[in-house]
């Protein structure tokens, strides 16, 4: 059974802000990789490409961790509430819309043996 939870977070910055929303978010990226049950944490920018003309928001950090209760830890570090509070959730800051998703890779009904 897997216990892995896969996260896209995306991040839509206010006009004229990309640069600085993308710097900031990669400052995140040291201190998360110490963490032990980080298994990829890269932050990613779209970029022009004739074979993947979607629409999403620019910016995106796209996670896996070892279980659901270790992204949660994760998500409660200082250091990441910190950057929600300046940077989503307060009006100066630079980012107008985030939206934070997690997955799975389990299917429905899925019946791995107990070891």
């Amino acid at each position: 059974m897997s216990e892995k939870i896969y996260c896209i977070a995306s991040f839509k910055p206010k006009a004229g802000k990309e640069e600085a929303v993308f710097k900031a978010l990669q400052a995140l990226e040291p201190n998360t990789h110490r963490e032990d049950a980080c298994i990829h944490y890269t932050v990613t920018r779209q970029i022009d490409n004739p074979f993947a003309q979607g629409t999403s928001y620019p910016i995106v950090f796209h996670e896996i961790w070892a279980s659901r209760e270790e992204f949660e830890a994760h998500c409660q570090r200082k250091e990441i509430q910190d950057f929600f509070a300046k940077h989503v959730e307060s009006p100066e800051g630079d980012i107008e819309d985030a939206n934070v998703c997690v997955y799975t890779d389990e299917p429905w009904n899925f019946d791995a043996p107990k070891v």
